[in-house]
């Protein structure tokens, strides 16, 4: 058994309570009054609470690494890859031409809708930090032909990815949080629509029109190497552009989608040809793969030479540097909250408070969420959390796939520092701190009170 195995923590809820409020206090003064680097405060507010919390000190270092670490295999290959694969479009002046064909079909008024309705589609299949990156070129290139600012555009468009990625199979959270309540996939899935779909509309699309009009940030370079670059005199056609959008996420659709079957045994995953599809799906794979094809149709079929193109891709990869870090650094503060504990003792002190069980389900999700930060482990631990109690009642199939939406809202409330989605959204969008808690955190939390409002009305008529 190893040492961290035996590690238990001694400190009682209140303590550990106190020490989570004064690290995320400490975050902001750090980062909004004392203006220091978000990537340093991140760092040392981690191992300063490490140390707090009484994780072993031979244990404090593996555990900000390992945060670190396993933050950026998920979000360092996706925001590299989605960053070349971004400039290549901008460059050869694809995502002008998509974006001009968007609003013939659209019109200029409703290209918000328009992006927010597209990002509900790719949204269905994709995860939320691979589809935003792979639509933020389109989104970026919107803004910047229509003006009025980036939230206009990014807040339906980011807000539509968030609320599939919590809502919808075959989505990690919602596919976990089924099985593990014994919810019908389908049933779910149906009532995952009805919930995401009128809370993406009211929330994300309303809010983010009202919030845009009032804070108004300039369209980011960050995807497109620079506002100088050169751009092509005869742009690709939209529907090449579509096309090499389109293939990422087709692949990445079927893992996911994959998944799902796997989980509704329509499949067996001991087959060797499951592993082998889901591989060539994952999301690095599916980037990658969608970078070569694009650099040769943008790039070498359009007469740019092989150094042309390597010019761009380096170019691509510097702006998005600050961004990788400090996603690992938030995800390095996450890891530590959940080592340390913070998370089981508020969750476990809220599960003993006698609550209607739909109620208990969003209180104990919303806590975890506030505790450690992923939206992914928060549904799952939450939904582990509450087997017991669901598996000892007698629910309907439907008043059970309620429970899970009302966990799956709970789970996606108050986005903050502890949280990679709230680094990845604005230092994209080119946010500050104050900022992006006005805006996003906000969001997020508007999601999670309507989704639950509206699983409990589901509840209540099932």
């Amino acid at each position: 058994m190893s040492t961290e195995d035996e590690w238990v923590q001694t400190l009682s809820t209140g303590p550990l309570l106190s020490i989570a409020a004064v690290a995320v206090a400490a975050l902001l003064f750090l980062i909004v009054v004392l203006r220091l680097h978000a990537f340093l405060a991140l760092v040392a507010v981690s191992l300063l609470t490490a140390f707090a919390t009484g994780i072993p000190s031979e244990q404090v270092v593996p555990t900000l690494t390992g945060g670190f670490g396993d933050t950026l295999a998920n979000v360092a290959l996706l925001v590299g890859l989605g960053a070349i694969l971004g400039r290549l479009i901008e460059v050869s002046g694809g995502a002008q031409a998509l974006t001009d064909a968007m609003i013939r079909r659209f019109g200029e008024r409703r290209a918000p809708f328009a992006l927010g309705v597209a990002s509900l589609i790719f949204g269905f299949p994709i995860f939320f930090d691979a589809g935003l990156v792979v639509m933020l070129p389109i989104v970026f290139a919107v803004a910047r032909r229509l003006g009025g600012g980036v939230l206009r555009y990014g807040l339906p468009a980011a807000g539509a990815f968030s609320v599939m990625h919590a809502f919808l199979p075959p989505h990690p959270g919602p596919v976990a949080a089924t099985e593990l309540l014994g919810a019908d996939m389908g049933l779910v899935t149906v009532t995952g629509l009805l919930i995401a779909l009128p809370t993406w509309y009211a929330t994300s699309y309303l809010f983010g029109l009202w919030v845009g009009r009032r804070v108004v940030l300039p369209v980011p370079d960050l995807l497109t190497g620079g506002p100088e670059a050169p751009r092509d005199e005869e742009p690709p056609h939209p529907g090449t552009v579509i096309g090499l959008l389109l293939l990422p996420l087709v692949m990445i659709f079927a893992n996911t989608g994959l998944d799902a079957a796997r989980a509704a045994g329509w499949v067996s995953g001991e087959e060797s040809w499951y592993e082998l599809v889901r591989a060539l799906g994952s999301t690095p794979v599916a980037l990658l793969v969608a970078v070569l094809v694009t650099s040769y149709v943008l790039g070498t079929r359009r007469g740019r030479g092989r150094g042309v193109v390597e010019e761009l891709t380096d170019s691509a990869l510097g702006p998005v540097c600050s961004i990788i870090l400090i996603t690992g650094a938030g995800g390095m503060f996450g890891a530590v909250l959940r080592a340390s504990g913070i998370g089981d003792a508020l969750s476990q002190s809220l599960d003993e408070l006698g609550l209607p069980v739909i109620v208990a389900a969003f209180v104990v999700a919303s806590a975890l969420r506030v505790a450690q930060g992923s939206a992914t482990v928060a549904l799952t631990t939450a939904a582990g959390l509450m087997q017991p109690v669901v598996g000892g009642g007698d629910f309907s199939a439907l008043r059970l796939a309620a429970i899970v939406m009302a966990l799956a809202a709970g789970s996606i409330i108050a986005s903050h520092v502890n949280d990679s989605g709230f680094w990845l959204v604005g230092r994209f969008m080119n946010m500050d701190v104050k900022t992006t808690l006005k805006t996003w955190t906000v969001l997020q939390t508007l999601i999670g009170t309507m989704g639950f409002a509206l699983a409990c009305a589901l509840y209540a008529v099932a």
